[in-house]
């Protein structure tokens, strides 16, 4: 034996039992939770048991993040065990979720980043059908995106909480590191300049403006449906490149040429969980809120004068016109905080007497990853 594996030996042999112990641990974990799986099924009540806990998943992974020593980071803790929560809770019942499709784009991303890999997930080709989806119980969960830190909000997002009925609700929140790639055909051998042209959805194009100038002046940019949509046609044209994820490029064969293209390294995209129950408190919770009021000045002063007094944090504030076409508007407003918290409560309450109407969209854990 060489000196190497004469230092290696004893390391792989702690690794092995390691890894038995930890197969024990795993295997004791899944028995818990078809313990509490039975639990919840034996319930008394009418109302169906509830199986996925996002409040619970999220004080688990802060937990584990909070205590986490490495050499592991926090981030890769809390993906790892996102998974092992994940085919725990399948062995409870098996989740569906449909999110914004076609297949390999970011919100497939982020479906399998709040759900995990033992999920099943189904592509759909417009944000209202997932909203659709969900209202009609065709599917556990949705995933949609609402929002990019650089080029702002998803407004079909927006008007869709408009058009469906409170049934619907925000069970969760996902932010999501966006880093483009420039993808072409496999078998391509062109420089982009030498392309016939490029296309990726039109934020994506936005976002990537200054490596398209440099790298592929005067070529043809093509906006599509999706960064996805954009992959497929790459994969059938050759003579084309696209802006997508590198998921995408893996999902239609594609060749990798560059990475994190984007003009902003700290490019993010927030996506929503929808769902049909309401969620607990986390200890580090967000609340969505959708408030319209009569089209008089002071309108908007008089609905966030009560958060200022209550001294709750607003963290996104958007207006939309509202279906009445009299030209008044209804208000979006996130804030830090759940509706079961005493002064949040009295806040909307507050709110409530000088609005028209106040509907809590949900009340849901800040993102963990």
């Amino acid at each position: 034996m060489s000196e190497d594996n004469k230092a290696l030996a004893p390391l792989r042999e702690r690794i092995d039992a390691i890894d038995e112990e930890l197969q024990k641990l795993l295997n004791e974990r899944a028995s818990l939770a078809l313990e509490v799986g039975r639990i919840k099924q034996a319930a008394p009540g009418g109302e169906p048991p509830v199986y996925y806990r996002p409040e619970r998943e999220a004080q688990i992974l802060n937990a584990l993040k909070a205590r986490n020593q490495g050499p592991l980071s926090d981030d890769d803790i809390a993906r790892l065990f996102r998974e092992i929560i994940s085919c725990c809770l399948s062995l409870e019942q098996p989740l569906s979720v449909a999110y914004l499709g076609p297949a390999g784009t970011y919100t497939e991303m982020a479906a399998l980043a709040q759900f995990g890999h033992f999920a099943g997930t189904r592509p759909l080709s417009a944000i209202d059908e997932v909203f659709r989806e969900v209202e009609n119980g065709g599917v556990h969960f949705g995933v949609v995106p609402v929002e990019n830190s650089t080029e702002g909000m998803v407004n079909h997002t927006l008007d869709c909480f408009m058009e469906f009925p409170r049934r619907v609700r925000i069970c969760a929140e996902v932010e999501l590191p966006i880093h483009h790639a420039f993808i072409v055909h496999k078998d391509s051998d062109a420089a982009p300049e030498a392309l016939a042209g490029v296309v990726s959805h039109a934020q994506s194009l936005a976002q990537c403006r200054g490596w398209l100038d440099t790298h592929c002046p005067g070529i043809e940019r093509v906006a599509v449906a999706s960064n996805a949509e954009a992959a497929l046609r790459v994969s059938q044209n050759p003579d084309w490149g696209a802006i997508a994820g590198e998921m995408a490029a893996e999902r239609y064969g594609l060749k990798v040429v560059a990475r994190n293209i984007e003009d902003l390294p700290d490019n993010k995209t927030r996506f929503l969980v929808l769902g049909r129950q309401d969620v607990g408190p986390s200890g580090q919770d967000k609340s969505s809120i959708l408030v319209s009021t009569k089209n008089e000045p002071g309108a908007l002063f008089r609905v966030l004068e009560p958060f200022h007094r209550h001294e709750i944090s607003l963290t996104r504030i958007e207006t939309r016109p509202a279906r009445s076409g009299d030209w008044s508007y209804v208000f979006f407003i996130d804030f830090d905080g759940h509706a079961q918290e005493p002064t949040v409560r009295q806040a909307l309450d507050d709110v409530a007497e000088v609005a028209l109407e106040v509907r809590i969209l949900g009340c849901y854990p800040r993102s963990v990853m």
